[in-house]
């Protein structure tokens, strides 16, 4: 019954559908007083992800990216990659539901690079392939037999590395010192004379008189 609540259901409703939609049936669908009640219509109209057409007085939900097929999808996975960064699958497919069967085409042609999740292999980020796998750009992938070799390789313990890198006359890098950081607090040490300020007379009537920079005790 609280408006807020009957907002959110209206505006995931309508996020979920993908297509304009009339005020009235999302109200019906949502089982809101949406076209009736003027403080939440009101609400619904100001929300920054609602978008209104009034030529066609639809209302639909305004996506972070706006694609539906794959050569659009393409574009913009190249676009955000230029600027130095992937895209989120999640956020994809809430723009265009047929977007993760899309980046699994685009993988294997070779025009993209997926990251997934290591519990379920779920795609998770996206990134534009810019060496195509082919023979002139050089990004054909590994032979199985050399990932196998590659992966068979052990890293020997620090004692047998020194001496692997000694017999071969090379010399392990030495790390930087880290430079000792003062104690927090108050330095301890001598403490310095408090610095003597200049006098500043300011009765200037009584100049000449008196001599205002020296201390006077009652007597």
């Amino acid at each position: 019954m609280n408006v807020n609540t009957q907002l959110v259901y209206a505006i995931n409703h309508l996020k979920s559908t993908h297509n304009p939609m009339r005020l009235q049936d999302v109200a019906i669908v949502t089982n809101t007083p949406l076209d009736t009640d003027m403080v939440l219509l009101e609400k619904f109209k100001a929300h920054d992800r609602v978008q209104y057409d009034p030529k066609t007085d639809l209302y639909s939900y305004r996506h972070d990216y706006s694609f539906r097929n794959k050569a659009a999808l393409l574009t913009e996975i190249q676009r955000q990659t230029r600027k130095g960064g992937g895209i989120p699958v999640r956020a994809l497919k809430e723009s265009w539901k047929e977007a993760p069967q899309a980046i699994e085409e685009l993988e294997k042609e070779g025009e993209v690079l997926v990251t997934r999740t290591q519990k379920d292999g779920q795609l998770r980020m996206v990134f534009w392939n810019e060496i195509k796998p082919d023979e002139e750009s050089g990004g054909n992938q590994v032979e199985k037999e050399f990932l196998d070799l590659w992966h068979q390789l052990k890293v020997p313990a620090e004692a047998d590395l020194l001496k692997a890198l000694k017999s071969e006359g090379l010399q392990a890098t030495a790390s930087e010192a880290l430079v000792p950081k003062a104690p927090n607090g108050k330095k301890k040490g001598k403490r310095s004379a408090p610095r003597q300020r200049p006098v500043r007379i300011t009765n200037t009537h009584l100049k000449g008189s008196i001599d205002l920079s020296r201390d006077y005790n009652d007597k």
